[in-house]
């Protein structure tokens, strides 16, 4: 296939980005499957809810979402800076208008580091007051709900190691570079919308 349209022009879509689009809402099936799941187990079993939801660190969890869904902004903002064809800062390390899309997406892999960090630290409470997988159909489903969507966030946190590896290793900063960019920062959108109706489901409506 020409590069032109794997790419894309300005005349015309990019079929890697059409491409993602398309696996993005095969993902999509499968959280809804998910979020299918945990309705009907709880609806059978409204007590296990009432004796574990209580046992969640709310206030925790808000301040991990909160990094999470920080971090698409942050990961925006280095799409924006890739769109320009700027890949490094102009300026001071603090000067945030001069970023260009390593600083930006580098700041969004330590975000999502720290969100995966939070989740393992929760997941080791939660375990110590003997919620496990196997304990019980609400670890279950806790642990298959949360532990998918990080797995998928560890899958972010690689693809932004590879675009920021081809930004170095690269002689020159390419128009497909800035779709690679632009294709990653649409699955990282994507993770942290469902972790936002995650949050609202295992968090909020007890």
């Amino acid at each position: 296939m020409p590069a032109s349209r794997l790419h894309g022009h300005h005349d015309r879509p990019s079929m890697v980005s059409v491409g993602t689009i398309i696996w993005l809402s095969s993902e999509l099936m499968f959280f809804a499957a998910l979020f299918a799941a945990y309705f009907t187990i709880r609806s059978v079993s409204p007590e296990l809810w009432d004796q574990n939801t209580a046992l969640l660190d709310v206030p925790f969890a808000a301040v991990n979402t909160t990094i999470l869904v920080l971090s698409s902004l942050t990961c925006q903002l280095g799409v924006f800076a890739a769109e320009r064809g700027q890949v490094g800062r102009t300026g001071g390390l603090l000067a945030f208008k001069g970023w260009g899309l390593r600083e930006w997406f580098i700041l969004t892999y330590v975000m999502g580091a720290i969100f995966i960090a939070g989740q393992a630290v929760e997941y080791a409470n939660l375990v110590q007051e003997n919620v496990t997988i196997q304990d019980s159909a609400y670890g279950t489903m806790f642990y298959l709900t949360t532990g998918f969507h990080g797995i998928h966030v560890t899958g972010g946190l690689i693809a932004f190691l590879f675009v920021l590896g081809r930004t170095y290793v690269a002689r020159k900063f390419t128009h497909e570079q800035a779709v690679t960019a632009i294709v990653v920062s649409y699955y990282w959108h994507f993770v942290d919308v469902v972790w936002i109706g995650l949050f609202a489901t295992i968090y909020l409506v007890k």
